[in-house]
């Protein structure tokens, strides 16, 4: 928390910005959430999805998907975000530090719950990173999937805000022990690290999270997403032709 980097003071406004950059999903963490154990800047929150609403409603966008996570510790929290206007809650310590409300999540707001596992070496830690686990992730992740989560973002904690690129030997073992989507997060530098994540074929990773990369320059998003678009086209073109 001491070394964190305000990058604006509005953002709702920020928000915006992505959005006419042509982002087309918003990741949001309550950082202060995520270390008090409970929501601290839901204020911040409502005045995004009211942007991000009025903006699909200008440019005639049907949905943009907004997910949060950080402080989430309850079911009734996430029925308020929910109604807020959020598409998905993302869970982190709480699923595992108490697996069971992870489960009632999943049971009472079925395909709107993804799980958070934030690893270093392996090891899941919580509480903002300030505490490791004995938990290994690929035995959460299998656990989890089990119980209906709709996907997982793993982040590599060592590599996250440092900008050395994505651990892409640590994403595809995971990806490759569970069925549902991964969200790849942390180290993301320039677009190198999104063409390394999407020549991954057929292992399940879904997305990745660009959250310092685009703020400080070093990937524009735009360009980011058209050559992700490239290759998505030229994968499902090789595997139709059973070429590599």
């Amino acid at each position: 928390m001491e070394q964190a980097t305000v990058f604006s003071e509005d953002p709702a406004e920020m928000a915006l910005h992505w959005l006419r950059q042509g982002a087309r999903r918003l990741h949001l963490v309550d950082l202060n959430g995520a270390f008090a154990g409970k929501p601290k800047n839901e204020a911040a929150v409502k005045a995004i999805l009211k942007a991000v609403a009025s903006f699909a409603e200008e440019n005639d966008v049907e949905e943009i998907p907004v997910q949060l996570g950080g402080g989430i510790r309850d079911l009734d929290t996430i029925e308020r975000y929910l109604d807020d206007g959020l598409s998905y809650i993302i869970i982190g310590t709480a699923a595992v530090k108490n697996p069971g409300f992870l489960h009632d999540a999943c049971s009472a707001f079925p395909g709107q719950i993804i799980v958070g596992l934030d690893a270093k070496d392996g090891k899941v830690a919580t509480d903002g990173w300030s505490k490791l686990s004995g938990h290994e992730v690929v035995d959460l992740a299998q656990k989890f999937e089990g119980y209906g989560c709709e996907a997982i973002v793993y982040t590599d904690i060592g590599r996250d805000g440092m900008m050395g690129g994505v651990n892409i030997e640590a994403t595809v073992r995971l990806a490759q022990a569970v069925t549902i989507p991964i969200i790849a997060s942390g180290g993301v530098h320039h677009v190198g690290d999104v063409e390394a994540l999407c020549r991954v074929e057929d292992e399940g990773i879904e997305a990745v999270i660009c959250g310092r990369s685009i703020y400080e320059g070093t990937l524009d998003l735009r360009s980011g997403q058209d050559r992700a678009d490239e290759l998505t086209r030229e994968l499902e073109a090789n595997r139709l032709s059973g070429s590599k």
